[in-house]
This record gives structure tokens, sequence and C-alpha cells, in this order.
């Protein structure tokens, strides 16, 4: 089969679960003899008369258009850019269907990508499957995270919430009296991206939250299928080299160092623990998000936390192993969290905010805790059970199950491809 993946950004640029699935899935499948290639933007300048660069990689041949660094505006506004405008990635992609020749297209992500692309492949007679990483199509934040109240958000209002994020977005309260006018922006938004999801042949959402939140605002729930993530496992892990019952118990937290993340509800349960009992490794690309990096480290008062940077991937099950849990302590609705699934295959119980896509992933009391979203209170109680108590982590370990590997996965999504091409007679 040939496979074309369209990813809104991609590796080295810019490095995420988004980013890292498709990555894995891609290798995953040419490692299974299909012809696998990867469409996406690309932070270096443009180049004159050049409409892409192409590279060949383990995971096929990635076609990079070079469009530079691009302003929150620029990208937001990319969405509704119309082709006869001649956007380059329209006229990159044009190429490249022509010379990847692919039978299907997987959209991973359409963010700062006109959302003509997908018009582009019906009009070519292309099936196409989207994956639901987050709720971009339906909020223009991704997350369902209000930017006027950092408020878990109950769904896009395009006359109400959606106008009044995009205002606070700004950080200018003169615009407020503006709110009115972006009003049917955010319709006309709403519509043509339901419109790519209506029309596609199958969306894929990685657990069965992230399912139902697309089908309460919306979408046929016929047409979304729950394929749980997979990961790719090494043949052989590092050995452990875990806390004892006389030793620190060591706390870990592996992602993006962003506010919705709830890095700084960790740091403020750390704060209230002992200082020769718990020590606590933040691993996360300070960066992004500077200035809340700033503020996690000038919070951080416990002497036993530590930021020692972002984490490379090949480097991950090397640092699980040193660690006795993971807490995921998340504030918006994740749809799938693939750090829960690297930890329990490295043997980790999770601690994880009781909320969204997380209450599915972990079992309370069984292979970790859950506690509610923002309590740093009730973090800090349970992590101070794990360390008085080894019989409980060795019980959480024991209750951890067997993860979702990445051939299974790949397996469930080539079914879900094959299905798309006998619907449309190809």
């Amino acid at each position: 089969m040939r496979i074309l993946h369209l990813i809104h950004q991609y590796l080295p640029d810019k490095i995420g679960g988004t980013e890292l699935y498709t990555q894995t899935l891609a290798r995953q499948q040419r490692q299974q003899g299909h012809h696998v290639a990867i469409f996406t933007p690309s932070l270096r300048p443009p180049i004159r008369g050049s409409l892409y660069q192409q590279e060949m990689a383990e995971e096929g041949i990635i076609y990079r258009v070079p469009l530079g660094e691009q302003r929150d505006t620029a990208v937001f506004a990319a969405t509704f850019r119309p082709l006869w405008s001649r956007p380059p990635l329209a006229l990159a992609l044009a190429d490249v269907l022509a010379a990847a020749a692919p039978d299907l297209v997987h959209i991973q992500h359409l963010m700062g990508m006109p959302v003509g692309l997908a018009s582009m492949l019906k009009q070519a007679n292309l099936p196409y499957i989207v994956t639901l990483h987050d709720y971009w199509h339906l909020c223009a934040n991704a997350q369902l995270i209000t930017n006027y109240g950092n408020q878990v958000c109950r769904g896009p209002n395009w006359w109400l919430n959606c106008a009044h994020c995009a205002v606070a977005r700004a950080g200018q309260p003169r615009l407020r009296p503006l709110t009115p006018t972006l009003a049917p922006l955010f319709a006309y938004r709403e519509k043509r991206l339901r419109q790519v999801l209506s029309r596609a042949s199958g969306l894929i959402a990685p657990t069965q939250f992230t399912a139902n939140i697309h089908a309460q605002l919306g979408l046929n729930p016929e047409n979304i299928t729950v394929i749980p993530h997979g990961i790719a496992v090494p043949a052989h892990l590092p050995t452990t080299t875990r806390s004892t019952s006389n030793d620190r118990l060591h706390i870990g937290y592996i992602g993006g160092l962003s506010w919705q993340k709830g890095v700084h509800v960790l740091i403020e349960a750390m704060n209230q623990l002992p200082a020769e009992q718990f020590r606590l490794t933040i691993y996360g690309d300070p960066t992004a998000f500077p200035a809340y990096v700033a503020q996690l480290q000038q919070s951080a008062r416990h002497p036993a936390i530590h930021f020692p940077g972002r984490l490379p991937h090949q480097q991950l099950w090397l640092a699980l192993s040193k660690l006795d849990v993971i807490v995921v302590p998340s504030l918006w609705y994740e749809t799938a969290s693939l750090i829960v699934q690297e930890a329990f295959a490295a043997g980790v119980p999770v601690i994880a905010s009781d909320l969204g896509a997380l209450k599915e992933r972990v079992e309370h009391g069984v292979d970790g805790y859950h506690f509610p979203p923002g309590n740093a209170l009730v973090l800090a109680h349970y992590l101070q059970e794990l360390q008085q108590s080894p019989a409980t982590r060795q019980r959480l370990q024991a209750g951890i199950k067997p993860v979702q590997t990445i051939q299974t996965h790949t397996a469930q999504v080539l079914a879900q491809y094959e299905k798309a091409l006998s619907v449309a007679g190809v």
C-alpha cells in the first residue's frame, strides 16, 4: 500500500506526542513493506524556485515545505487561506500527490495548513483518514482550555467562548469590544473543519473519552473508531535501579512544560514533602514556554527538585528505569498520554489527574492512583503513601497490564485503511 501522512509539524523541528507517534507508525508501516511518505511544513526559510525539499529517512520519504517560523496569527489564518491564492502548501501537495501516488492519505494534523488541502484529496479521489490527536477541529486552542480563565471548556460556542478566547489570547484588553465581530470567523472555522471530518473515510480516536467528546460536540459516533496508541518497546529494557525501603522515592515527570500540563501542581505537592524522603526529576523542554518554566523554578522550594531539560527519546527507557512513579498532573482533557503507556511498559506506576482520558488509562488502586485535578494536597498524600509502603509500590507494579504494542496498533490502523479503500472502490 502507498501511504501519505499529512502533519502540521515534524521532527526535528518540533518534538511532541503527535510527531513521535507519526514517526513510529510510519516506521512500522514501512517495516511491513508499505511505501510510506510524510508531507509537512518546515521551519527552514523558503527557497526561491523550490516548493519542497525531499529526504529519505527510516520512516520513508519526507517532503518538507520550507515556510520558516510562523506567528500564531499566521498559523490561525492559514486554516482559511483559499487555494486560489496559490499557498505554497497547496502547490507542494499537488506535486507530492503526483510524485508519491498514494493510495490513501492519513491526516495526523492540519493546524497551520489550509483546510482546502482536504478538498484537494477528495478531488483526486483519494480517501483520507483523520486521527483525533487533540480537539483542534473543535477548538482553536486545540485543548479545550479557555484563555480567559484557564479552565476546561465545555465545548465550542463560537459566539461566546471562541471569540472571547481569541481576544484573551491576544493579551490586549482594549480589543474586547471587537469580540462580537470575531464570532462569524469562528462560525466559519467550525463549519469548514467539521466538513473535513465529516468527509473523511474514517476517524481514529486514541481513547473512548476522546471519541465521546467529539461525538458529544456533534460528530457522527459511527464514523469514529477507537484504536489505542501503540508504542515501540525495546527488546531489552534497562535494568531498574529504583528505590528500596530506605531510599528517597524517585518521582518523575516527562512531558511538556506548559500551564495546562499542571507541572506547578506537582511542584506544590513536592514542596510539602520531607526533603530526605523524596526527589523529583522534571524532564521537559524549557524553551517552549520560558516564562512558565521560570515560574516553576522559582516556586520549587524543595531541595531535591531537578530540571535536567528535554529528555531525548532514545534515553527515555533508561530514565524510566530509575523512577519509582510517574506523575501526570494535567489540567486539560488529555486525549491519550503516551507517557502513561511508556511508564507501564517499564513497570512504573502512574499517579494522574482524575480527568479526561487519564481516568481511562490509569486504573485507580490497581496500577496507579487518580487525584482531583489541581489538588496538590491529595497528590502529596499518595506520594507519601508510596514512599512509606514499598509493598504498595510492588502491588501497583504487579497490577500493570501489558501495553498495546506498535505492531498491534499498526495492524488495526491498516485495517481502517483497507476498509476505506474498499468503500472507495480502490
